[in-house]
C-alpha cells in the first residue's frame, strides 16, 4: 500500500505528522505570551469603572502609606554597609514592594470574578433611589434633637440616683 501526502504538510495532522508538532509548539509559545498580555489587560472595560478605580486608588493608598511604614523602619537600618548603600536599600525595598503590590491589585480588579462583582455592585448602586438633600437634613436635625433628649434624660437620672443614694447613706 502506497503513502498517502496531504497537499499541505504543515498543517497539523497531515502525514507525515511532525510539521504538525512544530507547529503546535509554536502555538503554545504564542499562546503562552497571550496569556501572560491577557493578564495585564482590563477585564469588560467600561463597565464598573468608578467601582474599580475607587477600589484602586483605596488599595493603593493603603499599600503606599505600609511601604512608607517600611521605608521608615528601614532607613536606620545600616547593615554594616555603607550609607550610600543602606539608603539605597531603605529606598528600593519599598518602592519595589509598591510596584508588585501595585500589579497585584490591578490584577485582581481585572479577575473575572472580581470584576464582575463589582460591575453588580455598581449597577446596584445605580438602582438605589437616594433621598432628598432636604429629607436628609430634617433626619439629621430629628436624630441630634432625640440624642440631646437622651442625653438630658440620662443625665437628670444619674443625679437623681446619686442624690437619692448620697440622701440613703
Amino acid at each position: 500500500m502506497a503513502e498517502r501526502r496531504s497537499p499541505k504538510p504543515k498543517v497539523g495532522g497531515s502525514i507525515p505528522f511532525w510539521p504538525a508538532l512544530e507547529s503546535e509548539a509554536r502555538y503554545e509559545i504564542r499562546f503562552a505570551r497571550y496569556e501572560i498580555i491577557m493578564a495585564f489587560e482590563i477585564y469588560k472595560r467600561g463597565q464598573g469603572k468608578y467601582t474599580r478605580l475607587c477600589s484602586g486608588f483605596g488599595a493603593a493608598i493603603i499599600a503606599g502609606l505600609g511601604c512608607f511604614q517600611l521605608y521608615v523602619k528601614l532607613e536606620p537600618i545600616s547593615w554594616g554597609w555603607g550609607r550610600r548603600a543602606a539608603l539605597w536599600i531603605a529606598t528600593m525595598v519599598p518602592v519595589g514592594l509598591f510596584i508588585i503590590l501595585g500589579l497585584l491589585v490591578f490584577w485582581l480588579i481585572n479577575k473575572p470574578t472580581v470584576a464582575d462583582f463589582m460591575i453588580a455592585a455598581e449597577g446596584e448602586m445605580k438602582k438605589v433611589s437616594w433621598s432628598s438633600r432636604r429629607e436628609i437634613a430634617v433626619s439629621t436635625f430629628i436624630v441630634i434633637v432625640v440624642v440631646i433628649l437622651v442625653a438630658i434624660l440620662l443625665g437628670v437620672t444619674d443625679l437623681s440616683f446619686r442624690m437619692f443614694f448620697d440622701w440613703l447613706l
